[in-house]
């Protein structure tokens, strides 16, 4: 199978890998001249590509040339307008695979999409109100633009916080004091569950469908991150007591009974 990435990155590279390992041929992108011999000498045809939010990049036809793309690309964080150029870059990607063979797309969304709301969230509670940011407002655009789609059938994974490897959400708290909602419990997810769960919702053929990616466990923040610092040596944060808020908590059940997908990272605490 030919798969193409859209978006090496942190998640997108190690995931390359490993399709790369499993016998198919891997295409990848990068928005950085710099990375472009990286991933040749990793076996991953490299290409420069960049949206902005038109689609730039020379001599790419070929990257288009694939079975699926995994389309890896979260919107920005600093644009006032950022649902808009989010749009505009997810509409230039659709309108590339209109006119590829690609039949079969993975969109990596996030949790961020919900609503502020208390309690468990499933799949269908988008529905129930815009999402608290504007980057999960963004991504659930798009979500509907690439699900709306009859070119191409579109599986949309939500994946929970990351962490793994060398990236962890507790190096951004360290040090901090009186952090508010220490009560609200972790939605996270490991690296490796994450290319797991991409892995199996490809070569099963997993299409048509949304799902959460958020491991089994959900510690309170105020419990996990000073954990978490002492044991990577970080000055712990200290958060507020607020037991009258209400929190959600983002649930995997659909992943699960669907794939019969075992998380391999089950709970946060087992750093």
């Amino acid at each position: 199978m030919t798969i193409s990435i859209l978006g090496c990155g942190w998640l997108g590279l190690p995931l390359a890998e490993r399709l790369r390992d499993e016998g198919h041929q891997i295409k990848g992108s990068t928005t950085s001249e710099d990375k472009l011999q990286v991933l040749k000498g990793k076996n991953i045809t490299p290409f420069l590509l960049k949206l902005t939010p038109k689609l730039q990049c020379n001599d790419c036809d070929h990257f288009w040339d694939a079975d699926v793309l995994v389309l890896n690309i979260p919107p920005g964080r600093s644009k006032d307008n950022v649902k808009e150029f989010h749009q505009q870059q997810i509409q230039a990607v659709i309108d590339r695979l209109k006119h590829s063979p690609i039949e079969f797309v993975v969109f990596i969304s996030s949790t961020s999409v919900y609503p502020k709301k208390g309690g468990i969230v499933s799949e269908e509670d988008t529905k129930k109100g815009k999402a608290s940011r504007a980057s999960g407002n963004a991504l659930l655009e798009a979500e509907k633009m690439l699900r709306k789609e009859s070119e191409f059938k579109t599986t949309v994974i939500r994946f929970g916080g990351l962490y793994g490897h060398d990236r962890h959400p507790v190096k951004y708290m360290s040090g901090r004091k009186d952090i508010s909602n220490g009560n609200a419990p972790v939605n996270l997810i490991h690296q490796k569950d994450c290319i797991n769960i991409i892995q199996k919702v490809i070569e099963d053929d997993i299409t048509d469908q949304t799902f959460n990616g958020v491991s089994d466990g959900h510690p309170p923040k105020k419990m996990y991150y000073p954990a978490v610092a002492k044991a990577m040596d970080l000055e712990p944060p200290t958060f507020e007591d607020d037991e009258s808020k209400k929190y959600k908590v983002v649930s995997n059940r659909k992943l699960k009974m669907m794939l019969n997908y075992k998380f391999s990272h089950p709970n946060p605490m087992d750093f």
